[in-house]
């Protein structure tokens, strides 16, 4: 593949349609689903020999996570955030290691004072 087709592929597939999905219907709401869409690539070019072209190339990569979706229900838009259970752990565990830590300092300060 030439990297100008690469490139055109690559600016096909980042659009508005990966981050909003397709609405649907669920008990007489509306609801569509968004997502935060991360992309990049890179390309580089080789030396035109005779008649050849050495070392052209080129890659893209995108990753997306769903984010939530916007509800419209009787005329009203509202936003539902998606549960990201990994972040949430994340965050729980850093809270544990931030007082684990501030405990650990009182005591070694309080033992000094004593000893």
């Amino acid at each position: 593949m030439k990297l100008d087709e690469l490139m055109e592929k690559m600016r096909d597939s980042l659009q508005a349609k990966m981050v909003y999905g397709e609405p649907y219907e669920k008990n007489g709401m509306t609801v569509i689903p968004a997502a935060v869409v991360f992309g990049g690539g890179g390309g580089g070019g080789g030396r035109r020999g005779e008649g050849a072209v050495e070392g052209e190339g080129g890659g893209f990569g995108v990753m997306a996570r769903p984010v939530g979706a916007f509800i419209v229900e009787n005329g009203a838009v509202r936003w539902q955030p998606a549960l990201d259970a990994t972040r949430l752990i994340l965050a729980g565990v850093l809270v544990l290691l931030v007082v684990s830590r501030r405990f650990g300092r009182r005591r070694r300060a309080k033992a000094r004072l004593q000893g």
